[in-house]
């Protein structure tokens, strides 16, 4: 196939003025190279596209009625809003292109994690008590609701634990408010809180789409004695190769690690994630695995996201993952062209 790749490149973003903290889920060379290798050395032909501006460039420089490419490897993750994700995908389903990972209302969805919880919760997978605090007018209504603590505030709609330190676990009213009135003026967006639980917490890699989606396998994700305690933190994320175990566990071994595989692939069903990704989970006090978010447009790095590096403890190449991919994005794509040309 004739693949697009479109993909949001941290040192473009860094050079033109932006943090390290803005850009942090964005990708770097190595993670370009290694998928457009993988994606090579599957047989198909990669044509670099980069952001969604340039996306739109592109496009533009197409003669009418011209489809550029069959498919479009999407990892972009967008600068701006809760809709940043959605972006890149819109763009191409106004275009009729097919591409990889969820659609817009998935994408967008799933960024703003309190109607993500919301939603799964109805079809059955549990998640912590939450609330959403969404200016400073709300706080006092931290001081009358009946909270358990320890509790845990974050941003409601960030990703790679941007937001998330040590000090999101809080274990008082005023603890609470001083952080969540901290979180509001940081990163201009309401702010989730949730009853905070201290059991195991799990990665859940997801493979396919709808009915034809499987549980890849789990990570269960082990803070070490120098690492942040307590919380899987941005600063935890961006040094993990030191500071986090990432340990593989099996269902058949463990009956929490097999409770929170069956709510990880409900949960991915209900929300409408495809082809690849990932869902977070924690365990309360009775070892009762509980949703956290989902994560329909995984990390790639080969050795330094999650999904790559379950992928290795289970004996897969990096190949085989991507190829997984797109041969679920590509049966999708028939399937889209079967029902329009009938």
């Amino acid at each position: 196939m004739r693949i697009g790749f479109t993909y949001d490149l941290r040192n473009e973003y860094l050079a033109a003025g932006y943090s390290e903290e803005e850009t942090a889920e964005f990708d770097r060379p190595d993670t370009i190279d290694a998928i457009e290798d993988a994606l090579t050395s599957i047989g198909h032909t990669v044509q670099r596209i980069g952001n969604a501006r340039q996306l739109v460039q592109q496009l533009a420089s197409w003669p009418d009625g011209s489809q550029p490419w069959d498919l479009v490897f999407n990892i972009c993750e967008g600068l701006h809003g809760p809709g940043r994700e959605a972006q890149v995908p819109a763009i191409l389903e106004a275009y009729d292109i097919a591409y990889t990972f969820a659609d817009p209302l998935v994408m967008s969805l799933c960024l703003q994690k309190a109607l993500t919880k919301t939603i799964v919760e109805q079809a059955g997978v549990p998640t912590p008590r939450f609330c959403v605090i969404h200016d400073q007018d709300e706080l006092d209504t931290i001081r009358d609701a009946d909270w358990e603590f320890p509790a845990f505030a974050k941003p409601v709609a960030e990703g790679t634990g941007k937001g998330v330190t040590p000090q999101s676990r809080v274990n008082s009213v005023c603890e609470l408010a001083d952080q969540c009135e901290q979180l509001l003026k940081r990163f201009s967006q309401p702010v989730l809180i949730e009853q905070f639980l201290p059991g195991r917490e799990f990665t859940v890699g997801v493979l396919g789409t709808g009915k034809q989606a499987t549980v890849l396998g789990t990570l269960e994700i082990v803070l070490r004695d120098q690492a942040e305690p307590d919380v899987y933190s941005y600063e935890n994320k961006e040094r993990c190769e030191s500071l986090v175990e990432y340990r593989l566990v099996k269902p058949d071994r463990d009956a929490e690690v097999a409770a929170a595989e069956r709510f990880a692939l409900l949960a991915w069903q209900t929300l409408g994630c495809r082809d690849g990704g990932r869902i977070d989970l924690r365990s309360n006090t009775l070892g009762q695995p509980q949703f956290l978010e989902a994560n329909p447009l995984a990390g790639l790095h080969p050795s330094h996201s999650d999904l790559p590096m379950l992928a290795t403890a289970l004996g897969w190449s990096y190949r085989e993952l991507i190829a997984k991919i797109v041969a679920s994005a590509a049966e999708r794509c028939v399937s889209h062209a079967r029902r329009y040309t009938l």
